[in-house]
């Protein structure tokens, strides 16, 4: 074979591995172009919709919900740009434990914001229904704004919130607030007083009848430990406490020293006099009446302190904190009686005859 053969194949052989070498540098580029758009457009589908867009949309992300579910729910609201992209976002960061609730998203927030807030859940979650508890409301009245708000019958929810068993499995929850003295003999609703008044968010349309008051007992457990000392002090169980709370709230008003009405009750106590107060009357009678007659004070019940001597079985109505602090910390005095004038300003006396002139002048 000549030279000029060898030389003419070699020439054909370096060519050909030129071509492929082409041929591999242009499909590197091209993987790296489309690797690149990609990446692009994978970075663009995590941006938000619409930066501008802060209007708020309540998203409910309901339990057992999966990431694809959660996806959809999303691109239906118009929140998220691709379902793929948010599937695929979640899986590279491990981010598959998204919490089912209520929140409020909107267009400017992209994948990565809202997928760090589901996964945080508790913290940026909305309530989408609030509840209002009126300082001095009774428990059949707490159960009937619970049966409102929520669409609930008040009968069922009373029952509920009467039964042993249910009650029960509270005071293993709450040992220390809910203690065998609300079963007590002559106990009308084991839970009044307990359930403290106040505004109550929730986070779900219809949450259990236990999750509903769970909120109301954890104020009351947490305010009364505030006053721990007090109560061990005056050696007041937190029954008791609740039940001298909720008397002073029945009697005062917007004008009314509750601490001044605090040392009337205790310094009846500790003479062994009836503290003699209206509020158990309609409290023992289950009725309300503009007008206490000589008949009522006769009712025979535990709640009656016409009828019996020292504290109501229990209490007669939900205390704030002021009743809660007065019932704890009574102002020092002599007055053994009190009432309230025309105008609401509560008169206190330190006799009977006194009382009576006061009586004469202000009440007709």
């Amino acid at each position: 074979m000549a030279f000029n053969d060898f030389d003419k194949k070699g020439l054909k052989n370096s060519n050909k591995k030129s071509s492929i070498k082409r041929i591999i540098l242009f499909v590197i580029l091209t993987l790296f172009v489309l690797l690149a758009a990609g990446l692009a457009t994978y970075k663009y589908m995590l941006m938000p919709v619409n930066s501008s867009n802060k209007h708020n949309k309540l998203i409910i992300i309901p339990e057992g919900s999966s990431v694809g579910d959660i996806a959809t729910i999303f691109k239906k609201e118009k929140l998220i740009k691709n379902t793929e992209v948010f599937k695929i976002y979640v899986k590279l960061h491990n981010k598959a434990s998204l919490k089912a609730g209520n929140y409020n998203f909107n267009q400017s927030q992209g994948i990565k914001t809202i997928v760090n807030h589901l996964q945080i859940g508790g913290k940026y979650q909305v309530a989408v229904k609030d509840l209002m508890i009126p300082e001095g409301t009774q428990f059949i009245e707490i159960a009937g704004i619970i049966a409102k708000e929520f669409k609930l019958d008040q009968a069922t929810v009373l029952k509920q919130l009467n039964d042993k068993s249910f009650i029960e499995s509270l005071q293993k929850k709450y040992p220390d607030l809910l203690t065998n003295e609300i079963f007590k003999k002559g106990i009308r609703y084991p839970l009044e007083g307990y359930l403290y008044p106040s505004t109550y968010l929730y986070g779900e349309f219809k949450p259990s009848l236990e999750d509903i008051i769970a909120p109301m007992l954890n104020q009351t457990e947490s305010v009364l430990t505030k006053y721990k000392d007090e109560m061990n002090a005056k050696k007041l169980s937190p029954h008791k406490t609740l039940t001298m709370a909720s008397l002073i709230e029945e009697e005062a008003n917007k004008l009314t020293d509750r601490k001044l009405i605090s040392s009337v009750f205790y310094n009846r106590l500790d003479i062994g006099m009836p503290l003699q107060t209206d509020p158990t009357v309609l409290y023992a009678l289950g009725k309300h009446k503009s007008r206490v007659l000589y008949k009522d004070l006769e009712v025979k019940s535990p709640y009656n302190t016409y009828y019996i001597k020292g504290l109501p079985v229990g209490p007669i109505a939900s205390a704030g904190i002021e009743s809660i602090e007065a019932a704890l910390q009574p102002a020092k005095s002599d007055y053994l009686y009190f009432l309230a004038n025309k105008e609401g300003k509560v008169i206190f006396t330190k006799s009977l005859k006194e009382h009576n002139t006061e009586k004469e002048k202000h009440i007709k």
